[in-house]
């Protein structure tokens, strides 16, 4: 379309439009619906400037705005919407050759394509099990418009879980709700989901505890060093148990409860298998390291002399962002050796394709894969990732997801609940014990979220999908608890459970250097399930 109609046009509405935007929009050859889109976007955010920012501002209305255009207009403004920010996560217009080439992998009898695999209509991995692994959690899906009622009853939820996980606490005797209290009431102990948090003139830390029947104010005084250093560690949002004495306007607590997980009893395998544990691969970035994973997938193929054995690695886990996406941050097109995502996806399956068979690998997404940001996520969408649902020793799940490995006969095997680690950064920076090591020490944050039996306890440290059940709630103990994100490589134990953070292999981009971390690259714990030893892995 002409920039001077589109100008033309604007000046009639009483608009102004930055270079930028007109620039996109003079991309397109659907002159009529351009000018329905910025009457839209008008309407919609009341603004007389148009700028290609305010089109990201405002994803859904435009998004919305796009889907009620004729299907023909929309085949032709689909390259437009991406270039407006409002899809980021389609892919470019794939190649001839790469439309007319079938998917092949070494392990296929027949090769495939992409229709032909749509064709099927194959249900998402989380209903496909492999042997020796069995999926513990499914998130639901869900399509329905997200309403305020549905994150209070979600909060709801996620409250009477852990106060019915308090309750078993031996420490809080004499429990009442909020509403029970009064001035003649003995040391008593109440149960509430901390919805503010400040530091008084006095040096006390006051927090705003609710229940379902109330509110009261629950005071921590500075007098008493050990409880209030506690207290600092207390995340918004969490619910946690308090004993002391008050009435209905203050609560003088004694003692502080975090819901906590209980000691586990170490399990060993009757047999020796080794399991794996890899994350944020970053496929399709120029900095990723391909040489070197070359060589880990020679070494599982028994191509070169090791001291450990490959024949015993029967597990691996991704952890999510294991390709690099498309705008996930500033400028990232620059650090891009691949610039759409489903080529990410077709090549990566091709590379994990060389791996032996019969080792499982499982595969959970992270914030970088193509799928919502919004925890939890469902798994890769076949429309990008259809070749890794092609892959027959390949299982995909959500994110969190629980899974167990390794069961055998008389034997319940390993549970392990993966999570990739988008809320560590907010814990990093806002819990006094965590700020020291921030995401160098992602140990620490994966052992507090433990504590809290919640992978995000405050609303605010990620992007949530508010569920009826809470599918960030640590429910079940898992053995063993594995993230990435932090690119860190980190390896400890928290109360019996395994706690395992994977290293990276992309190179540190720009982006990263400014965060202050400082990743490990191309390291891979293995676990042996019969002795329990770890071992980490060298590829760098």
């Amino acid at each position: 379309m002409d920039p001077k109609e589109i100008l033309k046009f604007c000046i009639e509405k009483g608009l102004l439009i930055e270079p930028e935007a007109l620039n996109l929009l003079s991309d397109s050859n659907d002159g009529e619906s351009v000018k329905l889109i910025i009457e839209n976007i008008k309407d919609c955010t009341r603004k007389r400037i148009i700028t290609k920012k305010l089109f990201e501002q405002n994803k859904e209305g435009g998004s919305e705005f796009f889907s009620n255009l004729p299907k023909e207009n929309q085949k032709k403004l689909e390259e437009l919407k991406i270039k407006l920010g409002l899809e980021i996560e389609i892919s470019k217009k794939i190649s001839t050759e790469f439309q007319q080439q079938p998917f092949k992998q070494n392990f296929e009898k027949e090769p495939i394509s992409k229709e032909d695999f749509l064709k099927r209509n194959i249900e998402k991995s989380s209903e496909f099990s492999l042997e020796g692994v069995q999926i513990l959690s499914k998130i639901p899906l869900s399509k329905k418009k997200i309403v305020v009622e549905d994150f209070v009853q979600n909060l709801k939820n996620k409250f009477i879980e852990l106060k019915n996980i308090l309750q078993e606490h031996s420490e809080l005797d004499n429990l009442v709700s909020i509403s029970k209290l009064s001035k003649s009431s003995p040391r008593v102990s109440i149960i509430g989901i901390i919805s503010d948090k400040k530091i008084t003139k006095n040096k006390n830390i006051l927090f705003d505890v609710e229940d379902l029947t109330g509110r009261v104010k629950v005071l921590i005084n500075q007098n008493k060093p050990e409880l209030y250093k506690i207290a600092e560690e207390v995340s918004l949002d969490s619910v946690i148990g308090f004993s002391g004495f008050g009435d209905r306007e203050i609560f003088f607590a004694n003692a502080l409860v975090f819901p906590d997980i209980p000691v586990l009893e170490k399990k060993h395998s009757p047999e020796e298998e080794h399991a794996l544990f890899l994350g944020d691969l970053h496929y399709g970035s120029k900095h990723f390291m391909e040489e070197n994973f070359l060589k880990f997938i020679d070494y599982l193929n028994g191509k070169t002399p090791h001291k450990i054995n490959p024949e015993k690695i029967k597990y691996l886990f991704i952890v999510g962002d294991i390709v690099s996406g498309i705008g996930n941050y500033p400028s990232q097109q620059k650090d891009l050796k691949i610039e759409d995502i489903e080529t990410q996806f077709q090549s990566l399956a091709e590379l994990l394709g060389k791996i032996r068979r019969d080792i499982k690998i499982i595969i959970s997404p992270g914030n970088h894969d193509g799928v919502r940001l919004l925890e939890p996520q469902p798994p890769l969408d076949e429309k990008y990732a259809w070749p890794l649902y092609n892959m027959k020793n390949v299982l995909l799940t959500g994110n969190p997801a629980y899974l167990n490995i390794g069961a055998k006969k008389g034997f319940s095997g390993f549970d392990v609940l993966s999570y990739h680690g988008f809320s560590y950064p907010f814990y990093a920076n806002t819990v006094p014990s965590l700020i020291v090591g921030g995401l160098n020490a992602p140990e620490k944050i994966m052992a507090y979220l433990l504590r809290n039996r919640h992978l995000a306890p405050t609303y605010a440290s990620t992007q949530y999908f508010p569920y009826e059940k809470d599918e960030l709630l640590v429910k079940n103990v898992p053995d063993i608890f594995v993230s990435g994100h932090s690119h860190k490589l980190s390896v400890d134990s928290y109360k019996g459970v395994l706690l395992i953070s994977t290293a990276t292999w992309e190179r540190e981009t720009e982006y990263q250097k400014r965060k202050g971390n400082f990743p490990d690259f191309c390291k891979v714990p293995l676990f042996n399930l019969k002795t329990r030893e770890i071992k980490i892995l060298d590829f760098e």
